[in-house]
Formats: C-alpha cells, sequence, structure tokens
C-alpha cells in the first residue's frame, strides 16, 4: 500500500548541492534575471512608444522580447528561492503548470523565429508586395498563430504527464519540471512520453529551424545576385545576422535536447542546455538586437537622453 501512495510534491534537486556555491549562483543568477526582464522590457516600450518603429519586424521582435521574459519567469523565481533557503520543494499541481507554460512558450518562441525569418524573406526578396503581403492583419494572425501551436502543444504534453502515477521517488534532477527528468520517476510505464517528446517535439524542433535556414540561405544568394546597392547589402546582412545569432542561440540546445533519443542524454548536460535557451539566450537577445541593429539604438538615445 506505501508503494502506491501517490507523491503530492517534488524536490528539484537544482544545478548544486554545494552550499557554499548558493549565495554566488543566487547573486549571478538574480544579474542575468534583471537584465533580461530591463534589456527585453526597454525594447518594448521603444517599439511601443516610437511611431518608425511600428513596422512588422518591430511588431514580431516586440512578441520576442515579451516571451523571452515570461520564458525566463516560469523558472528562475523558484530556482532564485532554491538558492537562498538551500532547497526547492514543489507541488504537483506547480510542477505541471511550470511544465505547461515552460513548453507553451518555449515553443512559441521557436515558431516565432521561423515567422521573423519569413518576414525578411518576403522584405529583402518582395519589397514591392511587402505591405500587401504583411499586412497589420497578417501579422496579428501569424503572431496568434505562433502563441495557438505554443499553447496546444503544450497542453499535449501536460495532459500526457498528468496521466502518470507518481508513487515512489520524489527527486527531480534539474532546476525546473522538464519533461525528461519528471517521466523517470513514474511508476507507470513513460514510454508513450517519451515517444512524443521525440516526434513531436523534436519535428517542433527541426521544422521551423530548417524553414529559417532555407530562408536565410536564399536571401543571402538572393543580395549576393539581385542587389547591387552596397549599403542596401550591408544593412539586409547586418539584419540577417542579429536574427541568425538569434536562431543558433535557441535552436542548437533545443535541438540538443529534442532530437536525440530522449534516454540518450546525461541528466547534466541536458539541464545545462536548458539553461543556455531558458536563461542566457533571452539575456542576450535585446543586447543582439541593439548593438547591430541602428534604428533601435537611436530610438533608445532618444528616450534615454533627450532633454525633453
Amino acid at each position: 500500500m506505501d508503494n502506491q501512495t501517490e507523491v503530492r510534491k517534488f524536490i528539484l534537486l537544482g544545478l548544486t548541492s554545494l552550499q557554499g556555491l548558493q549565495k554566488f549562483l543566487f547573486m549571478l543568477f538574480l544579474l542575468l534575471y534583471l537584465s533580461n526582464l530591463l534589456g527585453n522590457m526597454a525594447i518594448m516600450i521603444v517599439v511601443i512608444c516610437e511611431t518608425r518603429l511600428h513596422t512588422p519586424m518591430y511588431f514580431f521582435l516586440c512578441n520576442l522580447s515579451c516571451l523571452d521574459i515570461f520564458f525566463s519567469t516560469v523558472t528562475m523565481p523558484k530556482m532564485l528561492a532554491g538558492f537562498l533557503s538551500g532547497h526547492q520543494d514543489i507541488s504537483y499541481t506547480g510542477c505541471l503548470s511550470q511544465l505547461h507554460f515552460f513548453y507553451f512558450i518555449g515553443s512559441s518562441e521557436a515558431f516565432l523565429l521561423a515567422v521573423m525569418a519569413y518576414d525578411r524573406f518576403v522584405a529583402i526578396c518582395n519589397p514591392l508586395r511587402y505591405t500587401l503581403i504583411m499586412s497589420p492583419q497578417a501579422c496579428l494572425l501569424l503572431a496568434v498563430g505562433t502563441w495557438t501551436i505554443g499553447f496546444l502543444h503544450a497542453l499535449m504534453h501536460t495532459v500526457m504527464t498528468s496521466r502518470l502515477h507518481f508513487c515512489g521517488p520524489n527527486h527531480i534532477q534539474h532546476y525546473s519540471c522538464d519533461i525528461k527528468p519528471l517521466v523517470r520517476l513514474a511508476c507507470n510505464s513513460s514510454q508513450l512520453n517519451l515517444n512524443l517528446l521525440n516526434i513531436i517535439t523534436g519535428s517542433l524542433a527541426i521544422g521551423p529551424f530548417v524553414f529559417t535556414l532555407l530562408s536565410y540561405l536564399y536571401i543571402f544568394s538572393f543580395l549576393r545576385l539581385k542587389v547591387q546597392s552596397k549599403e542596401g547589402r550591408r544593412k539586409a546582412f547586418s539584419t540577417c545576422v542579429s536574427h541568425l545569432t538569434v536562431v543558433a542561440l535557441l535552436y542548437v540546445p533545443v535541438i540538443f535536447n529534442y532530437v536525440p533519443p530522449s534516454s540518450g542524454n546525461s541528466p547534466r548536460w541536458t539541464m545545462i542546455a536548458t539553461l543556455m535557451y531558458n536563461v542566457v539566450t533571452p539575456v542576450l537577445n535585446p543586447l543582439i538586437y541593439t548593438l547591430r541593429n541602428v534604428e533601435v539604438k537611436r530610438a533608445l538615445k532618444r528616450r534615454l537622453f533627450s532633454r525633453e
């Protein structure tokens, strides 16, 4: 009978069990989290306030900043509280909620980057029809579509995980309720969950990634063969390089986590890869877009240093 007792609380083992590192990690990740909030909120405020930035590209950039803030907020407050208290416990309901929003926002961001690649493809390769193709209605539909796909994908994993029974160990080898370390604790078979993770989530990672790469390969060949203006080519390359950097920072660790067989990666390397796209990438995105984007830098300077 004791073996059939349902687990109602999980213990997140976190990044390390060494007490001496807890305060250092707390300060480090607090700095990263605050940088994420300030950087992405600055981009959102600038895009909203500057009418000249009311274009499809900056509309999607504003969506990306919003997702970055939410993405880190799903896991970071709990992680920071654990560094201070020395242990991280989370209820069964809280664990499922964290899992749902993690996959909801993460998969939405993966599709949003593909939409941003499509936006650049139309802007550079078909500029005369750009305003017609990327109309406000089309942009809104694409944005809603990315969030909807992300929600449905997360809902699938949440429902399937809720069908598992947890009656044994409750220590999760992760800093959050990710699917792979969580289903290892299930008392009944979790093979269907792992298959869905490999097939569905792997496809949702590979599909937008391949689409984005093909879009930029076509854009680069178009710029090389069709665009004669050096200034126009330089500006287009600058925008595309910024986006490709963000794409690499997100997709490379995601593919490392979800495309190989889900039981093949060690928990430590899985956690490091998750940290890259869940914590580090949202901090770097504002820096990448502002440092390589003249319009955003000018708008920020006007907002921060204007005498008015």
